[in-house]
């Protein structure tokens, strides 16, 4: 590790912009699936910087796209024309689902999130909004008032009234007994008596698979459930694809269409993947939601070319090569390996997820006590042995995140699963 570099980050950074591992890893170069750090090692990269790295690292189809485009022109911003965000914007409408669909580009999935607050409290003149407990949905001041998640709101201050709905975490709560069509039907119901008891919301904001929150789900079908009755009342539906969406999930494309019986959602909100590390977020809309605003808005870095091409070139190779299928071929062998190697390992409680979002959530053995020492621990080994992987959780981030990029083979699944098995029984 570099010291030097170690101190100079203290010294000038936020102390709580949080670093992974005892000793703290540079990161120098990555190709494919694999990245390499300052000393030369080599490591399986089962995280893709935090879901980002969705196709493959230095993809040359990305990188090529990337230095033609910087070759003509890196930005301009959102009051000329630019082709490529035209280009993206049209793919992405039509992916999307949703009918007569806007799309507006941010430069995260936190700025697209709050956009999308901003759409739905402007569209319903309500600052009430329904987001689920245990969720994540960004670092801005308006995304910190909807997360429900303890160890990642930093302050209780918001813009919004939030009131938060039971549904996101399938194993624990006061639901957690129920089989899945009761527990989808006590969770409508609590929803009801919320709403009976509430002026009208602007909208619902919903991760189909939370990410931060440790790769938790409800049952499918939980969302149409919602909707149903959100629709009555005029009530939005936002569907968080930032971790979820190009593909992940391997059954679909967007994890909304797991909860599809009721349609597309009003608006979905994307980030990481489309970029493959480029800094790409946005949202899509109806038009009639997304062209609500009555005063001139404009985004400097929001869609600039660079980035465009960037997405554009990613989401061309993603599709060509079927990587949702491949996450859904791989990304079966490789929860079904982990569930073997966990059912000889008492600390693991659960390994869950679908394609290439995999959590593995840690407790004290024998108990339903979390136990973040251990994912820490295995975080730790992971890495001596050549693998990094993710952590999270709503239980004091005591989940391990697994999600490689998408077009890992069998044999590097297999690979990554050994050195993931040994970091486990480590901890025994």
């Amino acid at each position: 590790m570099n010291d030097d570099l170690l101190g100079r980050h203290r010294a000038v950074l936020p102390d709580w912009l949080a670093l992974y591992y005892d000793e703290p890893l540079e990161i120098t170069h990555g190709e494919g699936r694999h990245v390499w750090d300052a000393q030369g090692n080599r490591y399986l990269d089962f995280f893709g910087g935090i879901l980002t790295t969705t196709t493959a690292h230095a993809l040359p189809e990305v990188t090529k796209a990337v230095t033609e485009q910087a070759g003509r022109i890196i930005h301009s911003s959102t009051l000329y024309l630019n082709r490529p965000m035209v280009d993206l914007a049209e793919r992405i409408a039509q992916l999307s689902g949703i009918p007569d669909a806007r799309v507006f580009f941010t430069t995260s999935g936190t700025e697209a999130n709050d956009t999308a607050l901003l759409l739905a409290t402007a569209y319903r003149r309500s600052n009430t909004i329904l987001a689920m407990r245990n969720s994540y949905h960004g670092r801005s001041f308006s995304a910190v008032g909807v997360t429900g998640n303890r160890g990642w709101s930093p302050t209780s201050l918001s813009p919004l009234q939030t009131l938060y709905v039971h549904g996101g975490v399938r194993g624990r709560g006061p639901f957690a007994h129920l089989d899945d069509y009761d527990f989808v039907a006590a969770c409508v119901d609590d929803l009801k008596d919320l709403l009976g008891h509430t002026r009208p919301p602007a909208a619902l904001i919903a991760e189909p698979i939370q990410g931060v929150g440790g790769f938790t789900s409800p049952p499918d079908g939980l969302y149409a459930a919602f909707r149903e009755e959100l629709h009555e009342r005029g009530v939005l539906w936002i569907s968080d694809e930032v971790q979820t969406g190009w593909g992940r999930t391997g059954e679909h494309f967007w994890g909304w269409q797991a909860h599809a019986r009721s349609g597309p959602p009003d608006m979905l909100t994307f980030a990481k993947g489309i970029g493959n590390g480029m800094s790409i977020g946005g949202v899509v809309a109806r038009a009639e939601i997304m062209n609500c605003l009555d005063a001139n808005s404009i985004s400097t870095f929001g869609g600039t070319q660079i980035t465009m091409a960037a997405g554009l070139a990613n989401l061309t190779y993603l599709l060509e090569h079927d990587l949702q299928g491949n996450a859904r071929r791989v990304g079966g062998l490789l929860i079904e390996r982990l569930r073997a190697a966990a059912a000889h390992v008492p600390a693991v409680r659960e390994v869950r997820g679908r394609g290439l979002m995999i959590g593995i959530e840690l407790t004290k053995p024998g108990t339903d006590e979390a136990d973040p020492a251990a994912a820490s621990a295995v975080l730790e080994a992971a890495r001596a042995g050549g693998l990094l992987i993710g952590k999270g959780g709503g239980h004091d981030t005591s989940a391990l995140r697994v999600a490689p990029p998408l077009s890992l083979n069998v044999a590097e699944a297999e690979e990554g699963a050994a050195i993931l098995e040994d970091a486990l029984r480590s901890i025994q």
